[in-house]
C-alpha cells in the first residue's frame, strides 16, 4: 500500500507528537484500518511534507510522530487564479478538485447574472468550508504540498473593480483570439468563466473595459466544468510544468 498522505494545519516540527484532526484520523484508522507502527506523510500547505510514525491508532483517535522533514516542491511556476461562476450541483465540486490538481492558485467563486445558486449566511460559509476541504482532499491525492485559497463567494462586478494580475483573461467563444495568441505574462494569470450559459454579453463587455482579454479555446463550446480545466491544462502546457 502507498503510504497514505493527510493535511494537518498544524505547526509541524521533527521529532514532535501531533494529534491529527478527526477527518484524518478517522480516514485513517477507520477506512484505511492503520495501526501502530505504520508510516503516514503529513503536510500542512506550507511547503514541503513531513514523514511521520502512528505511535497512537484507535477508531478516530490518531496520534503521529514526525520523524523527518522533507523540502519537497511540486508547485507549478504558474500562478493561475481562477474565477468562475457558481454552478449548480456537484459541478463545482468537481472543478475545486480538478483545478487543484491541474495546479491553480487560487479560486473565487462568483455570483454572476446567470448563476442560478444562492447562497447567504451559514450555507454560505458552510458551502465554503466544504469547497475547501475539497481542494484539500485534491492536494493528498495529488501530492500536492500547497492548498490553493478558495475565496469567499462574491458578486462578479465586485470582483472585477478590485481584479489585480499580470494577465486577466476572459473565455468567450465568440471571440477570435485564442489562448494560443496570447504572449507570455510575467506574473500571475486570472482565469474568468461563466457558469451554466456563461457569461452574459454585457458582463463580457464589461470585463474587457476593465482590462480582461477575450479568449476562445477552440471551435466548440464546453460545458462550465469542462472549460476552465482544458483553458488551465493549455496554460500549464504552455507555460506551467505539464508537457
Amino acid at each position: 500500500m502507498r503510504t497514505p498522505r493527510v493535511y494537518s494545519p498544524q505547526n509541524l516540527t521533527v521529532g514532535d507528537c501531533i494529534q491529527l484532526e478527526e477527518g484524518a484520523a478517522r480516514h485513517l484508522t477507520s477506512a484505511l484500518r492503520m495501526t501502530t507502527g505504520q508510516s503516514v506523510i503529513v503536510f500542512n500547505g506550507k511547503g514541503g511534507e513531513y514523514n511521520g510514525e502512528l505511535v497512537a491508532a484507535k477508531k478516530g483517535s490518531a496520534t503521529l510522530r514526525i520523524t523527518e522533514f522533507k523540502d519537497i516542491d511540486r508547485e507549478s511556476p504558474l500562478s493561475i487564479h481562477l474565477a468562475i461562476g457558481i454552478s449548480r450541483g456537484e459541478r463545482m465540486d468537481w472543478i475545486m478538485q480538478k483545478a487543484t490538481e491541474l495546479g491553480v492558485t487560487q479560486i473565487t467563486p462568483l455570483f454572476t447574472e446567470r448563476c442560478e445558486v444562492k447562497l447567504s449566511g451559514d450555507r454560505l460559509h458552510k458551502k465554503v468550508r466544504h469547497w475547501q476541504q475539497v481542494a484539500i482532499s485534491a492536494c493528498e491525492q495529488s501530492q500536492r504540498n500547497r492548498v490553493p485559497q478558495v475565496n469567499n463567494p462574491v458578486a462578479l462586478e465586485q470582483w472585477q473593480q478590485a481584479c489585480e494580475a499580470s494577465l486577466k483573461l476572459v473565455l468567450y467563444h465568440r471571440t477570435e483570439k485564442s489562448l494560443g495568441d496570447i504572449c507570455q505574462p510575467s506574473g500571475e494569470i486570472v482565469l474568468l468563466i461563466g457558469p451554466e450559459g456563461g457569461l452574459s454579453e454585457r458582463e463580457i463587455e464589461q470585463a474587457i473595459l476593465l482590462g480582461f482579454l477575450p479568449t476562445a479555446i477552440g471551435p466548440r463550446v464546453l460545458r462550465t466544468e469542462t472549460a476552465p480545466l482544458a483553458a488551465i491544462s493549455i496554460l500549464q502546457t504552455r507555460w506551467g510544468d505539464m508537457c
